[in-house]
């Protein structure tokens, strides 16, 4: 039986980030963003008091695309989002399963955002993080780790909100998770990223000693091709077997456009260290163009959706199209990973592979990143794309005394090499062994008091003044 509780507050707080360099996905560069915190309090059923908490970059221009918004006006989104959810789930004042609580709120909270224009992927992200964080005020009153506690379906985690599985699906997929003692790392090449030389592709400073890359896109097939083609030689030098995945963040227009640069793959010799080397190619069109345009031949190429991952039906809905993968990102929902990995599962059991992918947003040194991994570890992502320690300097803006007891906590995962205390990568490798403390993947939390409360969002008559 899992434990009941019931939310006493939630507090959202956030610190500012800066970039050590910039970051170009899609339309957008990023040199800076907003980090935030939640602080949830629980009382569960029989255990008394608890606190938990969880941490997130508010990424602009990415859950929200919209030409006509500005960057901060997306930012502005999540945060309403995030006010939206403080009210729907302050509201249930009963005990409830920490999954009773996200499914009776998830509804409610996209047609509200609805109501107000924020689209769906950016809806989510409100519950995402306070879920993140009830979670693991749960698992501190449980007095367990998240391995052992979403094995145990601590959550009362079930399928109501996924009609396509069985209650059983999903037990048994939580009681058969062995989590993995190491995942690596798949190093970012973002738009503006140097391809040769000293800080490029092949520079070992750079990639941590990564196997496997992520290619950013820019949806432009010719342009494409002559990058990766350099991208290519740089990989052909390493004295290592590599792999690489592609990512458009929805900058293709349509299935010609993406099926010029495909066919480029297929034919042109100068790619071929980089078709070669493929696994897939991750969310190419725009959202509402990719559930119109079912990939028909291109399917062989193995793609997955992120972006177009903004409910609960959309992974079957993928399958329909002939995506064979989805994205797992803790910003877009822990439960729905669980949920798309015990489909993955399912679904490859009739002969078909299907999979769940590990994809980062920028998850920065210690809450954020940590989370982030142990979901990975738990649902069996080899590899995952490792991007905050790349474009962040270590833990950025955060206090010396905190980023150290952070790295006290978990000596598997961070260093001290001269220049700060920074991710620790060990062969391309991420250790998960200290990620099974108490609590969700975290001994240690934020010291609240060193950050600020989240903005309020500003008005559109505010932004026009």
């Amino acid at each position: 039986m899992s434990p009941r509780l019931k939310l006493r507050d939630i507090a959202f707080f956030e610190r500012p980030v800066q970039f050590a360099r910039p970051f170009r996905f899609g339309a957008i560069t990023i040199n800076a963003t907003p980090q935030l915190f939640v602080r949830v309090e629980i009382e569960v059923e029989g255990r008394g008091v608890a606190v938990g908490a969880s941490a997130e970059l508010l990424v602009p221009k990415w859950f929200d695309k919209r030409p006509e918004l500005s960057p901060a006006q997306t930012v502005d989104g999540l945060r309403r989002s995030l006010e939206i959810a403080r009210g729907l789930y302050l509201a249930r004042t009963g005990f409830l399963t920490a999954f009773d609580l996200h499914a009776s709120c998830i509804g409610a909270q996209v047609a509200t955002c609805a109501k107000k224009n924020i689209p769906a992927l950016a809806a989510a992200y409100g519950p995402a993080e306070i879920d993140k964080a009830i979670l693991d005020a749960l698992l501190r009153a449980a007095d367990i780790s998240f391995f052992d506690g979403m094995a145990g379906n601590v959550a009362g985690i079930d399928a109501r909100l996924s009609p396509d599985l069985k209650d059983a699906d999903i037990t048994a997929f939580l009681l058969g998770r062995k989590p993995l003692p190491r995942v690596a790392i798949r190093h970012t090449v973002g738009l503006d990223d140097t391809v040769e030389g000293e800080g490029g592709v092949a520079d070992a400073r750079e990639n941590a000693g990564a196997s496997y890359f992520k290619l950013k896109l820019s949806g432009d097939p010719a342009a494409d091709a002559v990058r990766l083609a350099r991208i290519g030689k740089e990989l052909d030098a390493l004295d290592r077997d590599t792999k690489v995945t592609l990512d458009a963040n929805e900058q293709y227009a349509d299935l010609v456009a993406l099926q010029v640069l495909m066919d480029r793959l297929d034919h042109d010799a100068a790619l071929r260290p980089i078709a070669s080397r493929l696994l897939y190619v991750e969310q190419p069109m725009p959202r509402d163009i990719t559930r119109q345009s079912p990939l028909g031949s291109l399917a062989a190429r193995g793609f997955i959706i992120d972006e177009a991952d903004d409910s609960y039906d959309a992974f079957p809905a993928a399958r329909a199209l002939g995506y064979h993968g989805i994205s797992s990102k803790s910003c877009k929902g822990l439960y729905k990973s669980i949920v798309n990995a015990t489909r993955a599962a399912k679904w490859s059991a009739g002969g078909e592979r299907f999979f769940v992918t590990g994809e980062d947003l920028t998850c920065q040194s210690g809450l954020a990143v940590q989370q982030d991994l142990a979901l990975g570890a738990f649902i069996g992502v080899t590899h995952a794309e490792r991007n905050g320690h790349h474009y962040v300097d270590g833990f950025g803006e955060t206090p010396a005394i905190e980023a150290a007891a952070f790295a006290a906590a978990h000596p598997d995962l961070y260093t001290d090499a001269g220049h700060g205390t920074r991710l620790s990568i060990h062969d391309g490798d991420l250790l998960t062994g200290s990620l099974h403390a108490t609590g969700f993947a975290t001994s240690v939390h934020p010291d609240w008091s060193a950050l600020r409360p989240l903005e309020q969002p500003k008005s559109l008559q505010e932004y026009l003044a």
